[in-house]
């Protein structure tokens, strides 16, 4: 069984979906309707940068989504592959909303403008400065969760992503995560700075919940025609009301990407096909389990070679 990924932030890069952009008179037409709706050139943006503006999450999260779009729209029109039988779509993070918009359940301008609003909220949530990331390696997720638990009066560190075995994203305060991460190199663990503009699926979000929860709850979305795994639950979902409120919980609540690809594995799930921009999800998937196949669509080549197969 096949099952389609969507990446998320961290995935980005000037150029990304470059040689797909202006091939086709429709994804053409897709780049148009797409800074018409944003009001701003994200097409130059994403062509020609700069990076730093481009990694600033209010810009990265309608990219990210724009360009697995186009992809899954060109796969669609130039290529059999999606007449295959699938069995869950799911995304990281925002790629959740690509894997909807995918599914039928969100429209393209609808997913757009969801984005647009959840990244300026998630960007606004914190000033910018205040809070980062910082990706831990080489530990299971019980261990880290006990030495986050035995430290929090003194660094509050909050899991974000639980990527793979062996890589773990907190988010929090620079502050604390400069401590935490002190503490943990003492203990001999690896820990990396990331370059993000904001601490990520925490309570730290709050106020981008609060601002997000009535946009989301005002959308007229559809049942989306496969089955989503959701970044919450780790768990398939299908109805417009659990669309709404895991969108909402999402903001705040851990990625959950390791339980998700276990899940869709346990379900039949032996082929993953990653859909977007750059292989960070495919890299992940191998870690989390080497036995199942896994495919990157990023380019025309990519799609070409898929067609010959």
């Amino acid at each position: 069984m096949i099952s389609i990924v969507f990446p998320g932030q961290g995935s980005q890069k000037v150029g990304m979906g470059s040689d797909l952009l202006n091939k086709f008179n429709y994804t053409k037409q897709i780049l148009e309707k797409a800074d018409d709706i944003l009001g701003y050139t994200l097409s130059k943006l994403i062509l020609n940068g700069p990076q730093e503006k481009l990694n600033q999450t209010t810009f990265t999260q309608p990219a990210i989504y724009l360009i697995g779009h186009i992809i899954f729209e060109v796969l669609k029109k130039e290529t059999k592959f999606l007449d295959n039988k699938f069995g869950y779509f799911a995304g990281h993070s925002l790629g959740e909303y690509t894997a909807l918009t995918s599914a039928n359940a969100i429209s393209f301008e609808q997913g757009l403008i969801l984005l647009k609003n959840r990244g300026e909220a998630m960007q606004s949530a914190v000033p910018l400065g205040e809070g980062g990331m910082l990706a831990v390696l080489g530990i299971q997720i019980e261990e880290l969760e006990k030495i986050i638990n035995d430290n929090f009066k003194q660094t509050k560190c909050y899991i974000a992503n639980d990527n793979s075995n062996g890589q773990i994203i907190l988010s929090g305060k620079n502050s604390d995560l400069s401590k935490f991460s002190i503490l943990l190199k003492e203990k001999k663990i690896k820990n990396i700075n990331l370059s993000v503009s904001a601490p990520f699926h925490c309570e730290l979000m709050r106020n981008a919940t609060l601002k997000m929860k009535k946009i989301i709850n005002d959308q007229d979305l559809k049942k989306p025609n496969y089955k989503i795994v959701s970044n919450v639950t780790a768990k398939e979902y299908s109805t417009i009301d659990e669309i709404k409120d895991l969108l909402i919980k999402q903001i705040e609540s851990p990625v959950r990407w390791r339980e998700s690809i276990e899940y869709m594995i346990s379900q039949g799930t032996s082929t993953f096909v990653e859909i977007g921009p750059g292989k960070v999800l495919s890299g992940l998937i191998k870690r989390i389990n080497k036995e199942v196949k896994v495919l990157n669509i990023d380019t025309l080549e990519d799609i070409q070679v898929l067609t010959n197969d």
